[in-house]
């Protein structure tokens, strides 16, 4: 049995903003092998160290394997990405992607109990897999999935960005990732454009 920290909402969001600039001609991906992989999740993914140590050392055995549990991942981070793009857009979910994000729920550890009254969550993991290693995303898209509803998802305004966030202001209007980057850049794009019609 391992522990678990419980994913917060925007967990999967996280990890689909690992690809950012989106919109611009050459994206830019801060996951490029397993070891950034890894990397993330001991920074972000919620499991225990050990969990994660043992995952790193199987990595270093088996490299090719391990080459294919990240191409894995990074389909599942797309997945994720276009499920959450349409929801941003208020579009219908792509049912390929649904069904996709479903079939590997199903293998993913079961939240079978509570680890702490602190938060987290007792689970079996029965190998590394990318459903075991990327669990606390997948919980985490189908909780925000399912209370999508009530939340505001949202895709930043610029187009060259594109990050997806949830919307947490009080009149629910934010349109852009981060008002000091992408807020302040239309800022002075549309100062500049004055300027030049003035």
């Amino acid at each position: 049995m391992a522990a678990i920290a419980a994913p917060g909402d925007g967990l999967c969001l996280d990890f689909v903003n690992t690809r950012y600039w989106r919109g611009s001609a050459v994206p830019t991906d801060e996951l490029t092998g397993f070891q950034p992989l890894h990397g993330w999740l001991k920074e972000k993914g919620g499991h225990e160290e050990k969990t994660l140590d043992a995952a790193g050392a199987w990595a270093a055995k088996a490299p090719a394997k391990a080459g294919e549990l990240f191409g894995e991942a990074i389909a599942l981070r797309e997945t994720i990405h276009r499920l959450f793009a349409a929801a941003a857009s208020e579009a219908a979910l792509p049912v390929a992607d649904f069904d996709a994000l479903n079939a590997t729920l199903a293998i993913a550890p079961a939240r079978g109990r509570l680890a702490s009254p602190d938060g987290g969550w007792e689970v079996c993991l029965p190998g590394v897999s990318v459903s075991a290693l990327l669990a606390p995303v997948l919980w985490s898209a189908a909780d925000l999935l399912l209370s999508r509803k009530d939340r505001r998802i949202r895709q930043c305004a610029n187009e060259k960005c594109r990050f997806l966030f949830i919307d947490e202001s009080k009149n629910g209007t934010r349109r852009w990732c981060d008002m000091s980057s992408c807020g302040n850049r239309a800022k002075a794009h549309r100062h500049l454009m004055k300027k030049k019609q003035g």
